[in-house]
């Protein structure tokens, strides 16, 4: 079984501020998770020549087929990116790991989210989205998408209806399961009245965490995922250190947290995602699929960032022999 994901393609880039003078010349707010521009982002790279600096290819839904890959799982990726360096750079960074691009190029730079680490240890986050916002229906070609057996798609393109609801009739037409992920409550606030008319017509797996399903539904956890259940044909809902919930029609299962106290809980939930596709595509049940998904959360929110680090996948892939048997 195989994991198709649309979705923004940003490189994530860290840089360790001498001081928090770079942030006057651009604009931002110490501390603000701020949309930038496109000058905005071009004074940011002329800073970065000296700095010291980590970057990794980010975005959702990026995180999540990564890890499908890592997992041995076949995924594909379908993003915009920018004719520049770190256009080239997310390419072979998903080709490494084994996830198959179909990236739509522009002239110009890059979708980045800048993460600006000051001496004090204060993050500030400039997000500059670039070509990844210009996807159009268009972009998104039938004849990809019949290759796979499911597409997964984040929230954050809802601001692009036509593209998402395009993409999930192009699914459903080739018998392609949709799964969504909610990303975040003001998505969900924003685009309410759209996810009423496309959850229930298209989606079948429908990943939530706590404060998505209540904006979604009005409701607290249990019964929030009661209603969704009515609506797809598996509902999740994460609960951070309480676990996670899983339905399927009137069956509601419970999967326990693991790892520690968080060090940084960035990418939770796109590899919980990837653990619980990657057992459905290997014909697990619910709850082995939602271990899974829990076993990779927590792992990834032991360290900084979304990617879980190259020598931890020996003892992953282990405890995932042992999940499944």
């Amino acid at each position: 079984m195989s994991t198709l994901g649309l979705g923004n393609a940003l490189v994530d880039v860290l840089l360790q501020l001498k001081d928090d003078a770079p942030l006057k010349e651009i604009g931002i707010v110490k501390g603000a998770m701020d949309m930038i521009d496109e000058n905005q982002m071009i004074v940011i790279q002329k800073t970065q020549s000296h700095l010291e600096r980590s970057q990794a290819p980010g975005g959702s839904v990026c995180n999540t087929m990564r890890t499908l890959a890592n997992l041995g799982g076949q995924s594909g990726f379908i993003g915009k990116i920018g004719s520049d360096s770190l256009g080239n750079y997310y390419e072979k960074a998903l080709t490494e790991v084994g996830v198959t691009p179909y990236f739509i190029r522009t002239e110009g730079i890059s979708g980045c989210c800048t993460i600006l680490i000051s001496p004090d240890g204060e993050r500030t986050m400039c997000t500059f989205l670039g070509p990844a916002a210009t996807l159009t229906p268009d972009d998104i070609k039938e004849e990809i998408i019949a290759k796979y057996d499911y597409i997964y798609i984040e929230g954050y393109l809802l601001v692009n209806e036509p593209l998402v609801r395009t993409t999930m009739q192009k699914a459903k037409k080739h018998g392609v399961k949709v799964a969504l992920d909610l990303s975040n409550f003001n998505i969900v606030n924003a685009f309410r009245g759209f996810l009423d008319d496309i959850i229930p017509a298209y989606v079948d797996i429908l990943f939530s965490n706590e404060s998505e399903a209540k904006a979604f539904t009005g409701l607290e956890p249990e019964n929030a995922i009661r209603k969704i259940a009515g609506m797809v044909d598996i509902s999740i809902v994460t609960l951070g250190k309480e676990g996670s919930m899983i339905a399927h029609k009137d069956e509601i299962i419970r999967v326990a947290a693991e790892g520690g106290k968080p060090v940084d809980t960035t990418g939770a939930g796109d590899n919980f995602a990837a653990g619980f596709l990657y057992g459905q595509s290997a014909g697990a049940t619910l709850e082995q699929s939602g271990r899974l998904g829990s076993m990779l959360a927590g792992y990834v929110i032991d360290v900084i960032g979304a990617q879980i680090p190259n020598p931890k996948w020996e003892q992953i892939k282990l405890k995932v022999k042992n999940i499944l048997s």
